[in-house]
């Protein structure tokens, strides 16, 4: 199966119909898609992922090799608690813990989530559009979008069959936008009861994943997909993934206009499907919704 590529500036011009069409269709049966042509500065992204590998290198791997969690090796004993990872979290907005993150990468993380929360607000807002909302529901339903980006190695790993790199689950948030390695790896996603290889990314493609909160919120239209790291004997893995996510306070809930009618007579449902039977289902609940408000 050929994961979806969806190239942002198709959103503009004779492409556009058939661009939104597309991404309606990834994030509705995939839950996640690669992201071409995404305007994020290639250099910016290149000086990112250097950084990154050079703080690893610097000030971590040797510290994560003689950890306890690297331990578990040293007794060939399978563990199913443990994430092979060496990660730390950065928080952009709304209050930014700059200061607890490396010097070394503070300025360039800090333009880098400029860059892609502008990335992130454009998907909202073509995704909204999809589901005949305004562009900016999404937006204003995150009530203050709180971003954050965990940066993470996934290191080598000896014994791959022993460890999990990170156990399978869905992300809790919103738009999850993924910077990963060009050779190394181990991301996977489950669709349809099988286990998809994520390859390594090209030309600084951008992943996409959707977050818990826009399944709700599209009152399960689009999908949050279950996802899993595996950890690799031949290399690390470098994983950016940027969280465009609701405001703490944010009250979750699905968009009025994509429920089902709340309520109604069954009669007055029986009468109307009589002269409907063969049509669609969804446009029958919609319809029906709005004859009886």
């Amino acid at each position: 199966m050929e994961i979806p590529e969806i190239k942002m500036d198709q959103l503009h011009g004779k492409k556009r119909s058939e661009t939104l069409s597309l991404l309606h269709n990834a994030c509705a049966q995939w839950g996640f898609f690669w992201l071409e042509n995404h305007g994020v500065n290639e250099d910016l992204m290149n000086k990112m992922k250097d950084l990154v590998n050079k703080h690893y290198e610097q000030d971590k791997e040797k510290n994560f090799y003689s950890s306890e969690k690297a331990k578990i090796l040293d007794y060939e004993k399978a563990s199913s608690n443990v994430d092979w990872e060496c990660s730390f979290m950065y928080r952009h907005q709304p209050k930014s813990n700059s200061h607890d993150i490396p010097e070394l990468l503070r300025a360039t993380v800090f333009e880098y989530a400029e860059e892609v929360i502008k990335l992130a607000q454009q998907l909202a807002a073509v995704m909204s559009e999809n589901l005949g909302l305004g562009k900016d529901y999404i937006e204003k339903a995150f009530s203050k979008p709180s971003v954050g980006i965990k940066v993470a190695k996934y290191p080598r790993c000896s014994h791959p069959e022993l460890v999990m790199g990170l156990r399978e689950h869905t992300d809790a948030g919103g738009i999850i936008l993924l910077f990963q390695d060009e050779l190394v790896p181990g991301l996977e996603f489950l669709k349809d009861g099988k286990w998809i290889i994520i390859p390594p990314t090209e030309g600084n493609r951008i992943f996409v994943n959707l977050g818990d909160q826009i399944e709700v919120m599209t009152n399960g239209i689009y999908k949050s997909i279950c996802h899993r790291v595996l950890p690799n004997k031949n290399g690390s893995r470098l994983s950016i993934a940027t969280f465009y996510n609701p405001g703490a306070d944010a009250i979750i809930y699905p968009a009025p206009k994509l429920t089902y009618p709340s309520q109604y007579r069954f009669q007055d449902y029986l009468n109307f499907y009589s002269t409907t039977k063969f049509s669609d289902k969804v446009s029958r609940f919609q319809t029906t919704k709005a004859i009886l408000k």
